[in-house]
């Protein structure tokens, strides 16, 4: 069954902050096999004119997906997640993440379609910092695979 378009626009609460660590990052730098030293060393940060160091784009995935999940699990939207595969992800950057940062997220589903049979679902999640500063909005892209035999 295709999901109820009246839930596009809905925003969701923000997030409780999520502190990002040194060690968070390069753990991160590590996994995706980026050997940036501005992820790992923080004078290498600070000769890039940053006041700490930073993560890599990709990052803030780990931060926008778990305030995703809000949305995914919302029961009002029915989202069958046992079929939900991720279809894309895309980021808008106003500054890099750094070590230190205490952010929160706020999601919004910013469209539903039906296409032959699966629900796609994209989810906007802007990230802000502690003292309320935009830091980057990440759209995930979920697609819900139609059911055998729908």
């Amino acid at each position: 069954m295709a999901l109820d378009q009246s839930f596009v626009g809905r925003t969701y609460p923000p997030t409780e902050p999520y502190e990002v660590g040194r060690e968070k990052i390069r753990e991160f730098a590590e996994a995706v096999g980026d050997d940036n030293p501005a992820y790992t060393d923080p004078d290498a940060a600070k000769a890039l004119g940053h006041p700490e160091v930073i993560a890599p784009p990709t990052f803030a995935f780990a931060i926008t997906f778990r305030a995703a999940g809000i949305v995914i699990r919302d029961p009002q939207l029915g989202l069958d997640y046992d079929r939900v595969v991720h279809g894309d992800q895309k980021f808008a950057y106003t500054r890099p993440v750094r070590a230190g940062d205490r952010l929160s997220v706020v999601s919004t589903i910013e469209s539903i379609k039906s296409l032959a049979g699966n629900d796609v679902v994209t989810v906007r999640g802007e990230v802000h910092d502690e003292t309320g500063g935009h830091v980057v909005t990440a759209w995930t892209k979920l697609v819900a695979r139609a059911a055998e035999g729908a």
